[in-house]
């Protein structure tokens, strides 16, 4: 994904891929995704869902509910699922970052083997990086430094070494896959 805009289009896509939501729905679904203090606001969700509408790739029904207002559902099309899987099979380097990382995880059924391992050895080797500079910060770390801070990093540093471990036995599972 180039940009939040578009990790947001995939989420919605693959969300919708998997059947039709309301906006409140979608939007506690993303809250999984993106985790809870990165949370989609409607203002940003909305205006997503509009240009979505306006390109094609999703449909909205109004849902009747008896005596409260109706309820607007949005639906994936032919043109918005050929888009998904279209970014399923691209990968550039924000794919292994952080945030771009666990929006594909998110969707890794429907993605491509080849782009799933692609994206596995792009975040081991961030990580891998990651961990290296963590190391040498534990190592060297100067005489004084911050004991809570110093704590942190290598909770850091733990953390990094499980996801390693974790995205190397990945990647050998994808591999046997192909």
């Amino acid at each position: 994904m180039r940009s939040r805009v578009e990790s947001l289009e995939f989420a919605l896509l693959g969300l919708l891929a998997q059947g039709p939501l309301h906006g409140y729905e979608l939007r506690k679904r993303m809250v999984t995704i993106f985790g809870p203090f990165k949370a989609i606001s409607f203002s940003v969700l909305y205006p997503q869902l509009r240009r979505m509408l306006i390109a094609g790739h999703i449909q909205e029904e109004e849902v009747d509910r008896g005596s409260k207002r109706p309820r607007i559902v949005y639906a994936v099309t032919k043109e918005g699922m050929a888009r998904f899987e279209a970014l399923t099979e691209t990968v550039s380097a924000d794919a292994w970052e952080d945030e771009g990382f666990e929006v594909r995880f998110a969707f890794f059924s429907p993605t491509p083997t080849k782009s799933r391992v692609r994206i596995l050895e792009g975040r081991l080797r961030r990580l891998q990086e990651k961990a290296e500079i963590l190391r040498d910060e534990v190592e060297k770390s100067p005489i004084g430094i911050d004991k809570y801070l110093q704590e942190w990093r290598r909770h850091s540093l733990d953390s990094a070494d499980r996801e390693i471990a974790w995205l190397q036995e990945m990647i050998t599972t994808e591999r046997k896959s192909k």
